[in-house]
C-alpha cells in the first residue's frame, strides 16, 4: 500500500469505465410470461432501447435503429412505453408521437403535431379487453405562449388516428386506469402552484353516465399510483397521515387503510408511470418502503399484517405482478446497481437482467453510513461515504477532503445504491457526504415541507452542518470542503458559496439557478410555479427572490467555481449558467465553465459525461494542490483567473 496524497490515488474506477457498457435500467414491465425492459445507452447518445425477455430466457431488442423511447412530457418523462399480447407502444424521443410496435416497423398511432414535437403522450392505460387506450397529451400549440399555454389532458385513442378528451381542465393529469369490468376510470390531477407531492386529487368516472367521484386528495394530501383489484376496489397512495401508504376505496363505499407504516411507500411524482407497490393473489400487497434512508421490499396480507423481506435491495425502482403470484423488482444494493429481479412472497430472488459488472474489486467500493447529524435546531440526514482503495492511503496525521453532494429537486434524496459516480471520488481518495437535507423524500411530509419558503436557507445549513459535523468528528479535513450538486442542487451550491462564512474551498455547479426572477419567467410549465412553494409567490414575494438569488450575493464570492451546463436545457436554460459566470469573471473571481452541444437536463451521452467527470478532477486538482493521478489521460479544464 503507498502512502499517496488524497485525490492522487490510481483506481480502476475511470471516467471511461463509468461509461463503458453503462447501459441504464429505467424501467420495467411484465407480458404475460415475459418481462420487458428500458435500457438508457450512453454510447449511443443516451437513447432508450427496449429490451425483451422469454420465459426462456432469450433476449431481443425490440426498436429499430432511429427510435428512441422517451417521452419529454413534463420534461422529465416517465410512462414513456408500456406493453400487451407482445405488442409494445412507445413515445419517440424524436418526434414525441406514439408509436406501436408488433413486429416488423414502428406504426405511428398520433399524427404529426403542428409544430415540432408540439404534442406529447406518456402514461397509457389499457381497457381490460385491450379495445380501448387512455393517454396524458400534453399539447404544445404553435405560435408558442409559455408554460401558460401548454394544455395537459387525458385522451383516448380511436383507430384511425382520431383522439377523444376525456379530462380537460386541470393544469395536470396522470394515470389513467380503467376498473377490471371497464365500467370506470380513474386518475390523479392537480393544479397550480401543487406539485404531485403537494396536493392532487384522485378522481373515478362512471363511464355509462360522466359521473365523477372524488376519492381522495385536496389540500395537505398527496395521492397517487391508483391500481384497482380484481374485486373492483381500488387501492392508492396517500400521505394523510404524513406518510405515502397503502388505502383502498371500495365504490359506494368508503375509504380504508390497507399498509399504514411510519415508511414512505410512495415517492416525488418526478415522473409518470411510477410502481412502489404490486397487488398479489389472496388479497395481498408487495411493495417497496423507504424507511431511515434505506429502500426495501415488504408485504401485506389481507389483514394489514406486514413482514419485511430479508433481501439485499436497498433502492427500489418499480414493482410489477407477473400475474403468478411473484413480482418484477427494478432493484440494486450499494454493490450492486439496479438490475431486474423476480421476487416471490416468500423472498426468493432470481435475476433477470443482473447488473454490470464494476470491473474492479469489491475493496474499491464504498459503502453508504446513514448518518444522522444536527444541523441548528434540528437533526438532518445523509449517506457517508469514507475513502476506499487497496493500494493507497494519506498521509500520517490527515484527513481526506470532503465531496458534499446535494441531489436535485429539492424534492428528491439521496439513493443508498452503487453509484460508480461516487465510487469515481472515493477510490480517489475523497470521502463523500450525500445530504437528504430538509425538503428531502423518504423521511415523511413534515420533513419533506420544512423547505417551504425555505429554498436557498435550509438546505444550505443542512449542507454546511452536515460538513463542519464530519470535520469536527475528525472524519475529514475542514480546510478541504467541497460542495457539488446538479439542477436545484446547482442552486444550493452557488448559494453556498456566495457567503462571506462558507466553509467551503470550491464548488461544481452542474445547470443550476443562478437567479430565481429568471426561472420564475423561463422555465417549463411542470415547474413553473414550484418557487411559490420553495420562495413564495411572484411578484409578491419579489424582495425574497432577489435576496435568495446568488447572482445578487457576487460580492460575497470569493471560492473557484466550475460551471458545467448542456446548451439545449429546456428546465434550467443556460442563461442561468452564463449569469453566474459572467458576474465571477467580472469580480476576478477563479471560474471554469463548459458547454456541453446536445446535453439538456442532465448529461446523458458518453463522451459528455467523460469529460465533466474528468474536467472536475482536473478542476479539483488545481484548487487543493494534488497531482492528478499517474496513467490517466485527464484533459484539464482551464480555471480563469486562478493565481
Amino acid at each position: 500500500m503507498q502512502t499517496s496524497e488524497f485525490g492522487s490515488w490510481t483506481t480502476p474506477i475511470t471516467a471511461e469505465l463509468i461509461t463503458r457498457s453503462a447501459a441504464r435500467v429505467t424501467d420495467v414491465r411484465v407480458d404475460g410470461d415475459a418481462v420487458v425492459w428500458s435500457e438508457a445507452r450512453p454510447e449511443e447518445g443516451g437513447r432508450v432501447q427496449l429490451i425483451r425477455r422469454e420465459a426462456d430466457g432469450t433476449t431481443t431488442e425490440l426498436l429499430p435503429e432511429g427510435f428512441d423511447a422517451r417521452t419529454s412530457v413534463h420534461e422529465y418523462g416517465g410512462g414513456d412505453w408500456w406493453v400487451r399480447d407482445g405488442a409494445v407502444w412507445f413515445a419517440n424521443w424524436r418526434d414525441q408521437r406514439l408509436y406501436r410496435l408488433d413486429g416488423g416497423e414502428p406504426e405511428p398511432l398520433t399524427p404529426e403535431p403542428e409544430v415540432p414535437r408540439g404534442d406529447r403522450y406518456a402514461d397509457g392505460g389499457f381497457s381490460p379487453d385491450g379495445t380501448r387506450l387512455v393517454v396524458v397529451r400534453e399539447h404544445h400549440p404553435a405560435g408558442g405562449g409559455g408554460a401558460g399555454a401548454v394544455r395537459n389532458e387525458l385522451v383516448e385513442l380511436h383507430p384511425g388516428g382520431t383522439q377523444e378528451v376525456l379530462v380537460s381542465g386541470p393544469d395536470f393529469v396522470a394515470s389513467p386506469r380503467f376498473s377490471p369490468d371497464a365500467r370506470r376510470l380513474a386518475w390523479v390531477s392537480w393544479n397550480h402552484p401543487d406539485l404531485p407531492w403537494d396536493d392532487t386529487v384522485l378522481t373515478v368516472r362512471e363511464l355509462a353516465t360522466g359521473e365523477d367521484t372524488v376519492v381522495a386528495g385536496g389540500p395537505g394530501e398527496s395521492v397517487g399510483e391508483p391500481r384497482w383489484h380484481s374485486d373492483g376496489t381500488l387501492c392508492f397512495v396517500s400521505d394523510r397521515t404524513g406518510w405515502w401508504n397503502l388505502y383502498r376505496w371500495t365504490p359506494g363505499g368508503g375509504v380504508e387503510p390497507a399498509v399504514v407504516l411510519d415508511a414512505e411507500i410512495g415517492v416525488p411524482g418526478w415522473q409518470l408511470g411510477t410502481g412502489r407497490y404490486a397487488l398479489l393473489p389472496e388479497g395481498r400487497t408487495l411493495f417497496a418502503r423507504w424507511s431511515g434512508g434505506l429502500d426495501g421490499l415488504a408485504i401485506a396480507d389481507a389483514d394489514g399484517t406486514v413482514t419485511e423481506l430479508d433481501l439485499p435491495f436497498t433502492a427500489i425502482r418499480a414493482v410489477r405482478a407477473t400475474g403468478a403470484g411473484e413480482v418484477v423488482v427494478l432493484a440494486g444494493s450499494p454493490v450492486a446497481e439496479p438490475g431486474v429481479y423476480a421476487v416471490t412472497a416468500g423472498g426468493a430472488v432470481r435475476p433477470l437482467r443482473e447488473p454490470r459488472d464494476p470491473r474492479c474489486g469489491a475493496e474499491y467500493l464504498s459503502g453508504p453510513e446513514a448518518i444522522d447529524f444536527p444541523s441548528g435546531d434540528r437533526v438532518s440526514h445523509a449517506l457517508f461515504y469514507p475513502p476506499a482503495n487497496p493500494g493507497h492511503t494519506g498521509p500520517e496525521d490527515s484527513r481526506p477532503p470532503l465531496i458534499v453532494m446535494v441531489h436535485g429537486g429539492p424534492t428528491s434524496t439521496a439513493s443508498p445504491v452503487l453509484s460508480l459516480g461516487i465510487q469515481y471520488w472515493t477510490s480517489r481518495g475523497f470521502a463523500v457526504v450525500d445530504v437528504n437535507y430538509g425538503g428531502s423524500t423518504g423521511f415523511g411530509r413534515a420533513y419533506r415541507e420544512q423547505l417551504r419558503g425555505a429554498w436557498g436557507r435550509l438546505d444550505v445549513a443542512d449542507c454546511l452542518a452536515a460538513a463542519r459535523w464530519l470535520a469536527a468528528e475528525g472524519r475529514v479535513d475542514g480546510g478541504k470542503l467541497l460542495i457539488r450538486g446538479g439542477s436545484a442542487g446547482g442552486f444550493t451550491v452557488l448559494a453556498a458559496l456566495a457567503r462571506e462564512d462558507t466553509p467551503f474551498a470550491a464548488g461544481t455547479d452542474l445547470y443550476g439557478v443562478a437567479d430565481l426572477e429568471v426561472l420564475a419567467a423561463d422555465t417549463h410549465k411542470f415547474e413553473s410555479r414550484y418557487l411559490d412553494r420553495l420562495i413564495g409567490p411572484y411578484p409578491e414575494a419579489r424582495e425574497v427572490y432577489v435576496d435568495r438569488s446568488p447572482i445578487h450575493r457576487v460580492d460575497a464570492f470569493s471560492r473557484p467555481l466550475l460551471v458545467l451546463q448542456g446548451a439545449d436545457d429546456p428546465v434550467v436554460p443556460p442563461n442561468q449558467s452564463e449569469l453566474i459566470v459572467d458576474a465571477l469573471r467580472a469580480r476576478k473571481v477563479p471560474v471554469a465553465y463548459l458547454v456541453f452541444e446536445g446535453e439538456q437536463h442532465g448529461f446523458r451521452r458518453a463522451e459528455s459525461i467523460r469529460r465533466s467527470l474528468d474536467a472536475e478532477l482536473s478542476f479539483y486538482s488545481q484548487i487543493l494542490g494534488f497531482p492528478l493521478p499517474a496513467g490517466e489521460a485527464i484533459e484539464p479544464v482551464e480555471v480563469e483567473n486562478l493565481p
